[in-house]
């Protein structure tokens, strides 16, 4: 099983990459996939959502969403790292997630949120939301990752042995296959 671990934020001064970096290391170590494969969607420049065919549909006019959509197709599995940007998850992943429909579907979805005191814990929370809707199998309970940036080393490692077994757990819940 392949999984994808995506960046959620494109904003310059994100940690995501951090935190996924870090992500990535644990899905490695759980030896449950194939292949982990970190996303940016700083590499895929989607501008907001521009196919006149519903993403249902899945006819794609432009090049960006073909490439998008042949990414997202590769995996079985996926990790989706955002942060909370006022109570929410960035538009960027919003705009990702909407762009394709069929891609999504009857695949695993994983949470890892993070931000101050709440942890991402709102941002997470929508993110279900949509990851339901359009036909994502999520892993419950996502993992929150309070104050973030005390918890990190400057090597990128995450301190807290609480929020790093409970990111271990989130791998021990995903099926294998």
């Amino acid at each position: 099983m392949k999984l994808q671990v995506i960046i959620g934020s494109t904003r310059p001064s994100r940690k995501g990459p951090m935190v996924a970096k870090y992500v990535a290391r644990v899905a490695k170590d759980s030896g449950k996939y194939t292949e982990v494969e970190l996303i940016d969607l700083v590499d895929y420049d989607l501008p907001f959502l521009d196919e006149v065919e519903m993403p249902s549909s899945g006819i794609y006019a432009h090049d960006h969403t073909k490439k998008w959509s042949a990414k997202v197709a590769e995996a079985q599995a996926y990790i989706f790292v955002t942060p909370e940007y006022n109570a929410g998850y960035p538009a960027p992943l919003k705009n990702a997630l909407d762009y394709l429909y069929k891609e999504w579907q009857d695949k695993l979805a994983g949470i890892i949120s993070y931000g101050g005191r709440s942890g991402g814990k709102n941002s997470a929370n929508g993110l279900v939301k949509v990851l339901n809707r359009i036909g994502m199998k999520v892993i419950e309970p996502q993992v929150n990752i309070s104050r973030f940036s005390e918890k990190f080393d400057k090597n990128g490692n995450l301190t807290d042995q609480d929020d790093a077994k409970e990111l271990t757990n989130l791998f021990g819940r995903m099926p294998s296959s």
